[in-house]
């Protein structure tokens, strides 16, 4: 009899191709300072308030989610928007555990279909309290990594309470996190088996000017160890020992037909030399400087495209 093999490509994160040369390897180190600064935030007598008896069980990159129905709330800051979206299931619990009872709700009903609760005023300004904490423990995040860069000007922190903006779910190659929370208890029933804690999801999605000071901040983080003769160790990530082509366009000139035809050898067409495109797979990605070196042509002082 075959056996159904789990589907893991939504396990893996869609490559931008306009990030490859960035240190992306180094996004799941990010990642997991980012959930220790949120778990001690959510464990602190002012988290609890809010985050009640849920704890951070785990907090990584991943794809987009695909699931219909999230609302998604966008927090501006410093560095950009983070676009943050709560599983129904957690803000009812949250509410449930507040207001109702000590334990969060694992009642029929919130199970079945969260849908069918109204979404009243009190669950969103919950969800716009916890993104905005949410938001700030990730600039805060972002402003460390930017402050150990070389020359880098001393970064500003997000406080509590930045604007909420509108936000759309982000694209299929947009960076997310993925957060999942579970309760630090399930309950106990003396005639019913043990239930397992509730659990409860959170998508933080960053847009491109906040991706950008991200990876910017993690290069003082660089990983990369090489040998003393310059050989990358064994152990390396993929992503460090990955190569890709890139082509060079140093020039383009538009000349008419009767022009082309007439040329002679020996003939010199007058060009400007600006700066460069570079392209990966007919995309542009970066602009650079044509320099001379050693007699050869080189490319320097890579901008990116957009």
């Amino acid at each position: 009899m075959p056996i159904n093999q789990l589907d893991r490509r939504r396990d893996h994160q869609v490559l931008d191709p306009c990030l490859l040369g960035r240190p992306v390897h180094l996004l799941p180190a990010f990642a997991a300072g980012l959930a220790e600064a949120i778990g001690a935030e959510m464990a602190s007598p002012g988290g609890r308030r809010h985050w009640g008896a849920y704890r951070l069980e785990h907090l990584a990159f991943e794809r987009a989610p695909e699931q219909p129905g999230l609302r998604w709330l966008g927090v501006s800051g410093p560095y950009g928007v983070a676009a943050i979206a709560f599983e129904r299931n957690l803000l009812l619990g949250l509410l449930e555990g507040r207001y109702a009872s000590r334990q969060p709700t694992t009642s029929a009903a919130v199970q079945q279909s969260p849908a069918l609760e109204r979404v009243t005023a009190t669950e969103e300004r919950l969800g716009v309290t916890l993104a905005q904490q949410l938001a700030s423990q990730l600039d805060a995040r972002v402003a460390d990594g930017l402050a150990r860069l070389d020359g880098a000007p001393a970064p500003v922190k997000a406080g509590a309470g930045a604007a909420i903006v509108p936000a759309g779910a982000p694209g299929k190659t947009g960076w997310v996190l993925r957060a999942v929370l579970r309760a630090q208890y399930g309950r106990r029933d003396t005639d019913e088996p043990t239930q397992a804690a509730p659990e409860g999801q959170i998508w933080i999605g960053l847009d491109h000017a906040l991706m950008a000071c991200v990876l910017q901040g993690i290069k003082a983080d660089r990983g990369a160890v090489r040998t003393a003769g310059g050989a990358r160790m064994p152990g390396e990530p993929l992503a460090t020992r990955l190569e890709v082509k890139l082509d060079g366009c140093l020039v383009s000139k538009e000349i008419t037909l009767a022009t082309l035809f007439g040329l002679q050898v020996g003939d010199v067409i007058p060009v400007a030399l600006g700066r460069a495109d570079v392209v990966l797979d007919n995309s542009r990605l970066f602009t650079a400087a044509v320099a001379e070196h050693k007699g050869k042509l080189c490319l320097t002082s890579f901008e990116d495209a957009e």
